[in-house]
């Protein structure tokens, strides 16, 4: 495997009393577990309490968010799980086969276990998987523009393109591939925004550091790196759109509502963009960004009511809501 290849720039861890409280550790485990898989439409998921979001995996957030958009709908939620899994259950033999690697030079990797893991990770989705960015989605943020097609194909932007056949992403969707897999791990790992772009934060007390693996490589970059990479964002920015935070999981959820909404608004379907856009804000209301692009659509005459379910005329427009 090519780790020090990927580790380099590449244009992107007594008693009656203990037993007892385990017991009840394993029941509430269960039962949370029981809840989280009986959500498998997007308005169930958002139908859930904020607080209840905590125990919903987010590959099942965000494959449900990508229900009834244009080349994402139909596909089965129970095998795309199941490749979420498949992915890290290999990811974890492999690394275990390889930790002898860390042990033996922890300088090869930065002193850092939780490096040395999201290393082999990169690894294991790009040799064994054949995930890769999406070629035709390549290119530099200083030339995105609201209308340039990067949110036609929702295969591009959502988890579906990385656990079907084209195993292909972007920014949108390599680092909550990452994400989703870390947690079934155990790695304590955040989903974080800046500016057009999203990344990997690994949080623990022992190691904190942001992950840049959303291109050809893997690399550890500051805070600092992304306001400025890969746009410019101000003091004033980074405050009124929560930038460089590790997001909750309502937080999270409102993102892939966000991503939603621009699908939606590349298909000319204004009022569910809104629509989108109002259940991201409701999630999120310190983001000003979706309170922004929600006044934008309205203006456009994709007026909605704010409290209005978020997938009504999705599931109009394909049959049925449940996956």
């Amino acid at each position: 495997m090519r780790l020090r290849s990927l580790a380099k720039p590449l244009a992107f861890r007594v008693g009656a009393a203990v037993l007892l409280v385990g017991a009840v550790s394993h029941c509430v485990s269960c039962l949370n577990r029981g809840v989280a898989s009986s959500v498998t439409s997007l308005d169930a998921l958002l139908g859930l309490p904020v607080a209840a979001l905590q125990h919903i995996d987010i590959g099942r957030m965000n494959l449900l968010c990508a229900q009834g958009l244009p080349e994402a709908d139909g596909f089965d939620l129970k095998i795309s799980l199941s490749r979420l899994d498949e992915m890290a259950t290999r990811v974890r033999s492999e690394t275990q086969r390889h930790f002898y690697r860390f042990q033996k030079n922890p300088a090869e990797f930065e002193s850092s276990e939780g490096f040395f893991r999201m290393l082999m990770m990169a690894v294991v989705l790009a040799e064994d998987f054949g995930v890769r960015y999406a070629p035709a989605k390549i290119g530099t943020a200083a030339k995105a523009r609201l209308n340039d097609g990067f949110f036609a194909d929702a295969q591009d932007v959502f988890l579906q393109g990385l656990t079907g056949p084209r195993r292909q992403g972007t920014c949108s969707s390599l680092p909550v591939l990452q994400v989703a897999l870390g947690r079934r791990l155990g790695y304590p790992l955040k989903l974080v925004t800046t500016k057009g772009h999203l990344f990997v934060r690994w949080e623990s007390p022992q190691d904190t550091f942001n992950i840049e693996a959303a291109g050809n490589g893997v690399n550890r970059f500051s805070d600092d790196y992304y306001r400025h990479w890969p746009l410019e964002v101000s003091p004033a920015e980074e405050a009124a759109e929560g930038y460089l935070r590790s997001l909750t999981p309502g937080e999270e959820l409102a993102v892939f509502l966000s991503i939603r909404g621009m699908c939606l608004r590349e298909a000319g379907r204004l009022p569910e963009a809104a629509e989108a856009f109002a259940a991201a804000a409701r999630l999120a209301p310190a983001c000003r960004g979706y309170q922004v692009m929600l006044a934008s659509l309205r203006a456009s005459g994709g007026r909605v009511s704010p409290a209005a379910p978020l997938s009504d005329k999705t599931a109009a427009n394909n049959g049925d809501s449940d996956l």
